[in-house]
């Protein structure tokens, strides 16, 4: 199902970076490739049920939309539904007692925080993962003491696809919002970047899951792959 909330409509041509002095990452698809345990906390719930486990590569698309797509994709509920809640506790259970097993950052992202350090760029951390499990995660990644913020979905009273936890972010490293570009791979991540006047890049990469594809997110950059990304970021600072 495609996500209700409209598509981001760019009234600028302009799609350089170079204007841009620091960097914005989604974590989920973007950063780390957290799919493998995200997808072991929601099998946990199935094994508990005694049902089959479903495999890893029908849940990594469901990956950034955390408990709500992996419960959704798991066993065809929603929000709306009598046990969700209850159910979204036990997931959150179940993946904050296993957070980083299987967890890694994505090839190449490391070279490419390698190379903003080294050049001076600020960049941070801005994704719906609540502070419980985002904080602990970031730690294990070895980010904590790098990343000029760390922006999780209970920061602010509003998430993603909302602006504010962007321009909470943008206040945290005392950059302009119109001077940082948000990286996600997400609509949500690209329709946040937009509200909040950055830049934004598609990372087609990451879990992409929704049916409108990258390329028709309105996006400034569509990349590929890290090394794409790592070549388009060059121009910041």
């Amino acid at each position: 199902m495609s996500d209700p909330t409209s598509l981001p409509q760019r009234e600028d041509n302009d799609d350089t970076l170079g204007f841009c002095l620091a960097v914005l990452f989604d974590l989920d698809g973007t950063l780390a490739d957290t799919a493998p345990d995200l997808a072991a906390a929601v099998n946990k719930m199935r094994h508990d049920r005694g049902l089959e486990m479903v495999p890893l590569e029908n849940l990594r698309p469901l990956a950034s939309a955390g408990a709500r797509g992996l419960i959704c994709g798991a066993f065809g509920i929603g929000p709306d539904h009598h046990e969700f809640a209850s159910m979204r506790e036990e997931f959150l259970a179940n993946y904050e007692a296993d957070l980083c097993i299987e967890t890694t950052l994505f090839p190449g992202i490391a070279e490419v925080l390698d190379e903003l350090d080294a050049r001076g760029v600020r960049w941070g951390i801005v994704t719906n993962k609540v502070a419980r499990l985002t904080e602990p995660l970031v730690a294990q990644l070895g980010l904590e003491e790098r990343a000029g913020c760390v922006v999780s979905g209970d920061t602010t009273p509003h998430s993603k696809p909302h602006p504010a936890p962007l321009l909470h972010a943008a206040r945290e490293l005392d950059v302009a919002p119109e001077r940082v570009v948000y990286i996600g791979d997400d609509l949500r991540d690209v329709q946040a970047g937009f509200a909040a006047g950055m830049k934004t890049v598609a990372a087609a990469y990451g879990y992409c899951g929704n049916d409108i594809p990258p390329t028709r997110w309105h996006a400034q950059h569509v990349v590929a792959t890290t090394a794409e990304l790592q070549t388009l970021l060059r121009d910041i600072g």
